[in-house]
This record gives C-alpha cells, structure tokens and sequence, in this order.
C-alpha cells in the first residue's frame, strides 16, 4: 500500500480528521480538487456570519435610542461589506486553513484534483493509481435546485454563488425557511434590502421548537422581513427587468417580484465522479449510505460529513472524520452516536439540543415536564436589552432530554444543556454549579434552581425549626 490512509475533501471533515491521523504518524495523502476549507470557509459558516456581523452594526445604529444614544440610520456601502467577508475569509486561509500548515504536518496534500476511486483500497488521482489501507470520504454537499419551471433560464443566487456578487441587491425573495435561508434574509433586511421569504410548510425552521420560531419569525416581521408562510413557487419569469415568483399563497394565486432571487431549499450530496456505484457504495437522495460506524458497504471505505447526511453541520462533520480515524486505527468500535446540538445564527440566536416538546412526549408520554424561563427576568439579559428571549428545558424523568435558547448568545448557553443531556443529568443537578453572575448562564442555573426547589417541597416535613 502506498498509504495508510486516503482522505478524499479537505472541508471541515477532513482537515480535523487529517490533523488528527498525522498525530497518530500515519503516512496519509489528501486530496481536495478545490480549496482547502470547503463549503465553511469559503462558502458557509465563515462569509455568512461575516455577514451577519455587519448587518448586526447596522441594526445597532438604528436602535441605539434604546441605549440612551441617538440612532442614526447607517449609510451602508454593502460592496466594502463584502470585501470585508472576503477579507475575513483570506485571513483565515492564510493561517489555520494554509495547506503549507498541514505540509508541516507531515501531510501529503493533492490540491487541484479530483479523485475517484477503482477499488476498496484505490484511487485514482490525476494519472496516478493510488493504494490505501484506508479511504475516508468527506467531499460534502451543495445546494440543492428545485424544480421550479424557468428559475434557471431567470437565475438565481445559492449560498455558494452569493458570496460572487459584488454587492446586495435593492430587493430580494427567498425561497425556502430553513437555517441559512432566515439567516441571510435577516441579514440583508438589515443592510437595507427588501425581503420577501416564501416557505412552502406551515412553518419556518420546522426542525425547532415551534414556540421560540413563532418568537422568531415575530422578530423578523418587526424588522421588516416580509415572511409568506405556506407559499408555494410554481413558476419563475424575467418580468420588467425583475425576477418574478408566479405560485400560490393559501392555495390562491399569488405573484412576488424583485431584483434578485435566493434559493435555499436544502442540499444534495457530492458524489458526482466518486465512483461508488463501481463498487456498489450505495447513494440515497441524502448520502451515501454508511454503517453506525460510518463504513460505506465497503468496509476500508469510510464516509463522513454532509456526504453521509447524517447531520449538515460543520461541528458534526469535523466530529465524525475523527471517529472515523479512531475506528480505522484503534482497537474496539468509534462511537458516532453523540449528541449534536445547532444553532441559527440570527438575532437573536435560536438553539437546539435533543428532543422538542413534541417528540420528548411521543417518545415518553406523559412523564414529561417542560421548563420555561423568559429572559426578561435575566439581570443581564435586562442590562444588555436582550431581554426578549426564552430557554425551554424538557425532561424526562427529571433528567434533560431537550434544550431550546432563543437568546443573544444562544450558541454559545446550548452547549452547557448538551452537555447535561449527553451525560444524562437530572435538570435538578445544574442548581448546585456556581455560575458567574451576572450572565446570561445564570438564567440556567435560575431555572434549574426553580426545578430543585419543587423537589425540595417533598421533603419539607424534614425541615428543622
């Protein structure tokens, strides 16, 4: 074999996992026909959160007279917005996501080139036949097109092909109401663009807990997002130098117009010129279809990230390519069945950890209790006026098996009730930790007390007097 390991994509899956096999002194080649960073850096996590930073300045400005400080509204040249996205992105290329930093490694890098594999243990990478002990496939996703009658001859923006433009547009309709299509629509509304969000379901984020998305979606209309709920795009057309969605709103006709379209309806794996199905790998509509230990069918073949579907994140893809490394290379099985908890990015931020009311009830009937603390009774959510915000825990037998933060660093407080539902943690439990005060932490600590005390009242009789 001429390596210990292939890695196939250089995204967030495969830069962790090869950062981590050349700590183990494997002889590992990686290939990346593109850039090295993937859909995060280039065009994913790191442009839209640059994004929605300047958008956050924006909005401070207009709402400074809550502040005590008179509101300006901002004179915003959205062209030097993106050039400051770009440049965010060049910074972290020329550092952390430097292909001469994993050089240094010891990492053989193949940049330019695509790969395809001939056999369980072989590649082909250009002219050269390459043999493996091991193949680890993180190739991630694109976008998806839906199949909407004129939108290609109309054109339309993707997450990838957004970050080409030179600067926003004066309208914009989105299609879709997942993550990336609410956090971009609450961006440009706050660069100054007018949009218009058209969601086929019932609801936007229908993988959150429906009682932070109404608080949500009630935010955005405040600030002037227009969202159509229940709105279905039939036909797109260049109308009068505008791109027109023709459909349905309520099942009546409809028709939306603007400068420039968005399409943000989920993601199709990259697979294309992979050669699974040669070796009989098999795709669904989601991925490649892998084992609990992320073996394709076959078994020197690994497939991780947005390419085996499990979750779309790039914290889960970087977490899978390392256990991926650890069940090829050490003894006994990786465990790939952690919790993954998520966030969208808005503003404010709404996290996810575990299971919603809904789904803590179906699975666990009645013995079920939800805990709810508004961040109006948070000190420093009062302090920081981001006061309008919620936690939501679940339990299950006292124990957490849900967490939901619609609150400013909502990312960032998920991370404390993920932990306490991986290691199965009485809600009760969290009242004896000493958070900083004030935080917005301490609002967890609040609501976990308020869980304690209730238990503390069966036992009341036992108190001294």
């Amino acid at each position: 074999m001429d390596y210990d390991l292939i890695i196939v994509g250089m995204g967030s899956g495969g830069m962790v996992a090869a950062e981590f096999a050349a700590t183990l002194d494997l002889k590992v080649c990686v290939v990346e026909r593109d850039r090295v960073g993937g859909d995060c850096l280039w065009t994913g996590c790191v442009p839209s959160k640059a994004l929605l930073a300047s958008a956050r300045a924006a909005h401070h400005m207009r709402t400074a007279g809550a502040f005590g400080i008179e509101p300006v509204e901002p004179v915003v040249d959205t062209a030097k917005v993106f050039e400051r996205v770009r440049a965010v992105q060049r910074s972290i290329a020329a550092t952390d996501d430097d292909p001469e930093r994993f050089r240094a490694m010891g990492l053989e890098l193949r940049l330019g080139q695509a790969a395809t594999l001939t056999g369980p243990h072989s590649v082909r990478v250009g002219d050269d036949e390459l043999g493996s002990k091991h193949i680890l496939l993180c190739t991630g996703s694109r976008p998806a097109e839906p199949a909407i009658d004129g939108l290609a001859v109309a054109g339309f923006l993707t997450s990838e092909s957004l970050w080409e433009i030179e600067r926003a547009p004066a309208s914009l309709l989105v299609i879709g109401g997942g993550p990336v299509a609410i956090e971009l629509s609450q961006a440009f509304r706050r660069l100054g663009t007018t949009v218009t969000v058209l969601q086929r379901g019932e609801r936007l984020l229908p993988r959150d807990e429906p009682e932070l998305v109404d608080r949500l979606v009630a935010r955005l209309r405040g600030e002037g997002v227009e969202v159509r709920l229940r709105a279905d795009a039939q036909r797109v057309a260049l109308e009068d130098g505008l791109k027109v969605v023709h459909g349905t709103h309520d099942g009546a006709p409809a028709r939306w117009a603007a400068e420039e379209l968005l399409v943000g309806v989920g993601r199709q794996p990259n697979v294309d010129g992979l050669g699974l199905e040669l070796l009989g790998i098999e795709v669904t509509p989601h991925g490649v279809k892998v084992d609990d230990r992320s073996r394709t069918s076959v078994p020197s073949i690994y497939a991780v990230g947005d390419l085996a579907g499990r979750h779309l994140f790039t914290h889960s893809a970087a977490s899978e390519g390392v256990k991926a490394i650890r069940d090829m290379f050490f003894p006994g099985k990786g465990r790939f069945d952690s919790l993954v908890p998520w966030a969208t990015f808005t503003d404010p931020e709404l996290a996810h950890a575990g299971l919603t009311v809904a789904e803590a009830r179906e699975r666990h009937g009645d013995d079920v209790e939800v805990w709810r603390m508004e961040l109006a009774h948070s000190d420093r959510a009062r302090a920081d006026g981001t006061e309008d915000g919620l936690i939501l825990v679940v339990c299950a037998k006292k124990r957490i098996v849900g967490a939901h933060i619609l609150a400013a660093a909502a990312g960032e407080l998920i991370q404390e009730l993920a932990g306490a539902i991986e290691r199965g943690i009485k809600f009760s439990d969290l009242a004896s930790q000493i958070h900083v005060y004030p935080t917005m932490s301490t609002s967890i600590a609040q609501l976990a007390g308020q869980a304690a005390f209730e238990g503390a009242q069966r036992y009341k009789w036992l108190v001294r007097t």
